[in-house]
């Protein structure tokens, strides 16, 4: 377990919403952590503060309040199903564009759930 918020904040998102984003991120995103039917990407600390909330999709950050931990998996953890990097940490792929990902994040729920994604919650 590594504590979240430091290096980096995590997007989480359920599979069929992430395997879209990835697709619309096309080479613009980073390494991405896959555990069963989630994903993480790995996003600048602080980067996604002032994102409406995506439905099932949730930032995981430090706040003053708590401190959040999400599993890593060794550099070598390449096959699941369990814990592993779907796309590996590597020269220029670390961190994913916080918009670039919100907004492919966005498109893709809206293609799985409908319309009218975004709320101010």
């Amino acid at each position: 377990m590594v504590e979240v918020g430091h290096h980096w904040d995590a997007v989480r998102a359920p599979k069929a919403i992430g395997e879209r984003a990835l697709d619309l991120l096309g080479n613009r995103g980073g390494a991405v952590i896959a555990d069963y039917s989630i994903m993480y990407w790995l996003i600048r600390p602080g980067s996604a503060d002032y994102w409406q909330h995506i439905r099932q999709v949730q930032v995981l950050a430090t706040t003053t309040a708590e401190l959040t931990y999400m599993g890593m998996p060794p550099g070598h953890w390449r096959s699941g199903p369990g814990l592993h990097w779907h796309i590996p940490v590597g020269p220029g792929r670390y961190l994913t564009g916080a918009e670039q990902l919100r907004q492919a994040l966005l498109l893709a729920a809206v293609v799985e759930f409908g319309s009218d994604q975004e709320s101010t919650q």
